[in-house]
């Protein structure tokens, strides 16, 4: 990595926690400055608007996420252009088990982030010229696609968006819905095997196995 990229990569993990403990209202580069100990104006110097401050933050909440999907040997570009192996049983296992760690992991180490997450995807709501630069999502439910594909869905395009809905939603629920109340502890095995049997009794009714 570059000096810059190094430079920006601080400043912009800085903002995620900022808009994780004060939400989109908590994000000015001087509160940004402050908060990676930075002189004042070396955030502006790097990333003179509100939009571009917001664009890096997206774009390296995409990056941490990626590393952790990539960690857990989840698949991350884009589908490969030839068939890939048929999934089994026991790859949809292996596969449940992986986006629960995943997910646990977003629950706990990586909360800031998830929160961070959902308040940009808020703030787009009430400015719509944010909505193309938070699309990172989308590969997610290629990715979904294919893998359902791979694994014998009647319907896999529509299957793999309601698969990452389901994820997304239980993530949500997870976080600052009910779920958070009822549910053991971030961080924990008894959290990943919960989070696991619910990825994993959808795949099995997804997929019919």
């Amino acid at each position: 990595m570059t000096a810059r990229t190094n430079r920006i990569a601080l400043l912009t993990d800085a903002a995620i926690e900022l808009i994780a403990d004060g939400g989109m209202r908590a994000l000015t580069h001087r509160a940004v400055d402050s908060r990676a100990g930075m002189p004042p104006g070396t955030t502006s110097a790097y990333l003179r608007t509100r939009q571009a401050l917001i664009e890096a933050v997206v774009g390296r909440l995409a990056e941490r996420d990626r590393g952790d999907l990539e960690a857990h040997d989840l698949p991350t570009g884009p589908p490969p252009p030839t068939p890939a192996p048929r999934l089994d049983a026991d790859d949809l296992d292996a596969l449940a088990t992986g986006v629960a760690e995943v997910l646990d992991r977003w629950l706990s180490a990586g909360r800031s982030r998830t929160l961070a997450r959902y308040a940009c995807l808020l703030e787009a709501v009430h400015r719509p010229e944010l909505r193309g630069i938070l699309q990172h999502g989308t590969g997610l439910r290629v990715q979904a696609r294919d893998l359902l594909t791979r694994a014998g869905a009647t319907d896999p395009d529509r299957q793999g968006d309601q698969f990452v809905a389901f994820v997304d939603g239980l993530l949500f629920d997870r976080l600052v819905g009910a779920g958070a109340l009822t549910a053991p502890p971030p961080g924990s095995a008894a959290s990943r095997a919960d989070l696991g049997a619910a990825v994993r009794t959808l795949l099995r009714a997804l997929t019919g196995r």
